[in-house]
C-alpha cells in the first residue's frame, strides 16, 4: 500500500522537480487559481526586485562605479529571479497548493459591514479593559510591596 501511495505521489505532472519545471514556458492549469498565484507571483517579483535594487546600490561602492559588473550583475539576477517568479507559480506541486488555497478561500463567508464593526467594537472594549485590569493589578502589588519594604 505504501508504494501505491510513493508512486502516485512523484507520477504524473504533479512530481516534476522544480530544477526540469524552470525551462519550460507553459503555463500549468491557466484558468485554474488565478489570483493567489498572480498575487504569489507578484510578491516573489517584488522581494526579487527590492533585492536586486540593493544590490545594484551596493556593488558600484564595492567595485568601483565604473565597473560595468556593478551594473549588470544585478540586471541579470532581476531577469533570473523574474523568470524563477513566474515559473514558481507554474510549478506542479506548487501550483495545485496554490489552486487549492483559491478554493478554500471561497468557501468562507466574510462577516458583513455591521458584523465586523461589532466585532471590532468588542475587540477593542477588551482590549482596553484587559489594559485597565492589568493596570490596577500592578498599582495594587507595587502599593503593597512598598507598604511591607519589600521595594523601596
Amino acid at each position: 500500500m505504501s508504494k501505491d501511495l510513493t508512486q502516485s505521489g512523484t507520477a504524473g505532472a504533479g512530481g516534476s522537480s522544480l530544477s526540469s519545471e524552470l525551462f519550460h514556458a507553459g503555463v500549468y492549469k491557466a484558468n485554474q487559481g488565478r489570483i493567489v498565484r498572480q498575487l504569489t507571483a507578484l510578491a516573489v517579483w517584488v522581494v526579487v526586485a527590492l533585492g536586486c535594487w540593493r544590490l545594484y546600490t551596493f556593488l558600484p561602492a564595492t567595485m568601483g562605479d565604473a565597473s560595468m559588473a556593478a551594473r549588470v550583475i544585478p540586471g541579470v539576477l532581476l531577469a533570473a529571479g523574474l523568470w524563477f517568479g513566474f515559473r514558481v507559480v507554474n510549478w506542479p506541486r506548487f501550483a495545485d497548493f496554490l489552486i487549492a488555497v483559491e478554493a478554500e478561500m471561497n468557501k468562507v463567508t466574510w462577516p458583513s459591514k455591521d458584523e465586523l464593526i461589532r466585532a471590532s467594537v468588542v475587540v477593542i472594549f477588551t482590549i482596553f479593559f484587559l489594559a485597565i485590569t492589568l493596570f490596577l493589578f500592578d498599582v495594587l502589588w507595587q502599593f503593597i510591596f512598598n507598604f511591607i519594604g519589600v521595594t523601596s
